[in-house]
């Protein structure tokens, strides 16, 4: 259904106060449309045929097209058939004298007949009231015979003595004494105590014993079924409610007013609109009928969980135009819980941690992990929205690494604990991507929703974390050299003037590193800095040694940025420093050598001589 209203919205333009508008408006000097609607469908409903007679000019520009429509009196029209091959070749109506219309001006619209007897009778339409001829007799029969009974109803009985001793007069005496005595409201239930031995004769039967009431009821109902009218909408109290009106009505629309409508615009778009255009035709609004509203409901409803339909072919579906001026309503949106099972795959390896999916996979054999590009992206734009949120919070931000080992033993538990899944979900994909949200909750939060899970994979600093915590003295370092602070200050310069080196905090947390630029503003902010700091600093210099190569460029190279925002400004606390003459007396150079890992006996403050036989406290 919806596929067809949104094709006819596509096909279809609708137009406003055409000819054909004007016509229908007001199809005749005499009436309205609301008038000759109604006169074409009582003529069809009682005989099984519809007349529309078109009147229009015979000359001129606009010939051929009708200015008048009538409904003409089905009972008298008679079809003048001009052989097998022109069934209808013109029509005859008798009224106050004969007159014959030729049949391309007359629009005949009839019911189905199945009795063909070689006269033609085929070519009229069969009146529901044939079909249903017996129910109407039944009904007629039982109305006539109440009215012939209420008009011959005689006495009740006859009242006699079995002695025979009673003349005419002690009989009318005694009538008289009875009415007198024993009938009212004040007599009711009381007792006639009489010397003589009297016998009873009943005369008639009453409405009730006749079942005229009845039978007056089931022709009422077979009547009923013969146009597919609900009998509720006929007084009839017996299987009358509110909610069973409601939907007699509803049904009165669906079954029977609907249909006639359906049949008469087909007709009309047959032989009425090509008169006014080659694409022209004529659509009934039905969505404005009061009773049909909850299906629109219903409609809604079903409309709002179809993601492979556009906003824009929704929009069409329910009747409303398409908004020409959001480009984004012609796209489809796919809900981010829907995987496909067959997609482009990328690899990415997976790093060696306890994952609990492991219990029911074979991981000896298993190296490295595949991440289809569809959940890539959805576990990167919800890292991307978590890490704005947080900001540089490193106890609180995440890697899409981190977030696929979730995701992974999401489909693990729906597999191997199905009873934990709630009804409402419906795919391991679901359930996983759930657990997704409720580890970035928690993760913000410091708090679950609900149960805890996937705590060995929040940061260190995190308070749900259950990694197990170092033994290492919580201990910071902030007497580092005043020229490291500085030198971090021209590393962001040199960065934003020269557009190069160095990944900011976005771009590092894509790929799962630290950010050298962090690291370098907080230097340049005197921030206290601990021992896990700078034996990351420390393996940064191992992986990155080629780097060190383009410290003598000018301008200086991203590789150079990105050397200087990593060895100048992140590793003075852990470094013996040695002096270097740089070609620039505005940057200063200093390789390292790590003392023991241990984070202890780090120099307090030293002298290093520079160039010039300039001194400067480091």
């Amino acid at each position: 259904i919806h596929k067809a209203a949104m094709l006819q919205k596509r096909s279809l333009v609708e137009l406003q106060d055409t000819e054909l508008h004007k016509l229908l408006e007001r199809p005749n000097p005499a009436q309205s449309y609301n008038s000759w609607i109604t006169e074409l469908i009582a003529f069809g409903k009682l005989t099984g045929n519809r007349y529309i007679y078109g009147i229009g000019p015979d000359t001129g520009a606009n010939i051929g097209k009708y200015t008048e429509l009538y409904v003409m009196p089905s009972q008298i029209m008679e079809i003048v058939s001009g052989g097998i091959m022109k069934p209808v070749s013109k029509y005859k109506i008798e009224y106050n004298g004969t007159y014959e219309i030729d049949a391309s001006e007359i629009c005949h619209i009839k019911d189905f007949n199945p009795y063909y007897d070689g006269t033609g009778s085929h070519l009229y339409g069969q009146s529901p009231l044939r079909a249903g001829l017996r129910s109407l007799t039944t009904n007629n029969e039982a109305v006539q015979t109440g009215v012939k009974y209420l008009q011959n109803q005689t006495a009740r009985g006859l009242l006699m003595s079995d002695e025979g001793d009673i003349n005419e007069v002690q009989a009318q005496q005694l009538k008289d004494k009875f009415r007198k005595q024993f009938q009212g409201s004040d007599n009711a239930g009381d007792v006639i105590i009489t010397p003589k031995k009297l016998s009873w004769v009943n005369f008639g039967l009453n409405a009730a014993d006749v079942s005229l009431i009845e039978q007056y009821n089931a022709s009422i109902k077979d009547l009923c079924n013969i146009y597919n009218v609900p009998v509720q909408l006929l007084n009839n109290t017996d299987s009358s409610s509110y909610n069973n009106m409601k939907e007699a009505k509803k049904a009165l629309y669906q079954n029977a007013v609907i249909p006639e409508l359906l049949k008469i615009k087909d007709e009309l778009n047959r032989w009425l609109a090509p008169k006014f255009g080659e694409k022209l035709c004529i659509e009934f609004d039905f969505s404005v009928i009061p009773e049909l509203q909850e299906e629109t409901d219903k409609v809604v409803d079903q409309l709002s969980k179809a993601w492979w339909i556009t906003p824009n072919e929704k929009r069409a579906a329910m009747n409303y135009g398409k908004d020409e001026q959001t480009s984004q309503l012609d796209d489809y949106f796919i809900p981010a819980n829907l995987i496909p099972i067959q997609s482009n795959d990328v690899e990415m390896p997976v790093e060696n941690i306890d994952v609990d999916v492991n219990k029911f996979l074979n991981t000896e054999n298993v190296k490295k992990k595949e991440i289809s590009e569809r959940l890539k992206l959805a576990l990167q734009n919800k890292i991307d929205e978590h890490n704005d949120e947080v900001g540089d919070d490193k106890d609180k931000r995440t890697t899409i690494s981190i977030l696929f080992q979730v995701y992974e033993r999401g489909i693990g538990a729906y597999r191997t604990n199905p009873s934990s899944v709630r009804p409402s979900v419906s795919s391991p994909e679901q359930w996983a991507m759930a657990r997704v949200n409720s580890f970035l909750y928690a993760l913000r939060n410091g708090k679950f929703r609900s149960g805890k899970h996937d705590t060995d994979l929040l940061p260190d600093g995190h308070p749900m974390s259950s990694k197990e915590k170092s033994t290492e003295k919580n201990e910071t370092f902030s007497d580092y050299p005043q020229t490291a602070t500085n030198n971090a200050k021209r590393m962001i310069e040199w960065r934003e003037k020269y557009g190069r080196g160095g990944l900011s905090t976005k771009e590092a947390g894509k790929k799962g590193i630290g950010s050298g630029v962090a690291r370098a503003v907080s230097l340049s902010k005197g921030q206290d800095q601990s021992p896990k700091t700078i034996r990351m600093m420390y393996n940064f210099f191992n992986r990155h040694e080629a780097f060190k190569e383009h410290h003598d460029e000018w301008p200086p190279t991203a590789s150079r940025i990105s050397w200087a925002l990593r060895s100048v400004t992140q590793r003075p606390m852990n470094t013996v420093l040695k002096p270097i003459t740089d070609p620039h007396p505005r940057y200063w150079h200093w390789p390292m050598q790590v003392l023991p890992e241990t984070g202890k006996d780090f120099p307090k403050s030293s002298v290093q001589s520079g160039p010039k036989g300039l001194n400067r406290p480091l």
